[in-house]
């Protein structure tokens, strides 16, 4: 299994995972995939392009037709815009095929990303994972992330409500 930073020529690739995610998982993320279906490949690539303040890496399966390998997860770090917010970055779009589970690509996309959060001056990182998503739970729990809020009926599909556990991990003293 090869973990590594996504490009540009990932795209396809990585617009594919996340239609995925969001279709099989929709409780998991607060963008729907019929919202995400519609949107063109260049805002995949736009994401991944050397320009972008944010990063994105991928769990790449080996796979006979596909000599870099096939991706099967991925998470992105987006560092905060705003002057008074720039000392953080989220956490966001956590996936993992669910035909991967229990290999700890989990854990290895998110030490990626935490070895690049702590190599900037980022000092917090945040993000949400939907309530009862328990192996997501513990993988942020174990790396550090604490809890510090619970956001009743974040996110509503039909008329099923989720709510969602806000977390949080300090990178350095403030």
């Amino acid at each position: 299994m090869l973990i590594r930073r996504l490009a540009l020529g990932d795209a396809p690739a990585y617009h594919a995972v996340r239609l995925r995610a969001f279709r099989d998982h929709p409780e998991a993320f607060t963008s729907s995939y019929e919202e995400e279906a519609g949107k063109p490949l260049s805002q995949a690539q736009e994401r991944l392009a050397p320009d972008s303040p944010a990063c994105f890496w991928g769990a790449f399966a080996p796979d006979a037709l596909l000599p870099a390998g096939r991706l099967v997860g991925c998470v992105g770090l987006a560092p905060e815009q705003r002057l008074k917010t720039r000392h953080k970055a989220v956490v966001l779009g956590m996936f993992v095929a669910p035909e991967q589970a229990g290999r700890g690509l989990g854990g290895a996309l998110l030490d990626a990303l935490l070895a690049q959060a702590r190599a900037s001056e980022l000092e917090l990182l945040v993000l949400t994972v939907t309530c009862g998503n328990h192996s997501a739970e513990r993988l942020y729990l174990k790396a550090g992330f604490a809890s510090y809020g619970i956001e009743p009926d974040a996110i509503k599909i039909g008329a099923r409500r989720f709510a969602k556990n806000h977390l949080f991990l300090r990178l350095r003293a403030p």
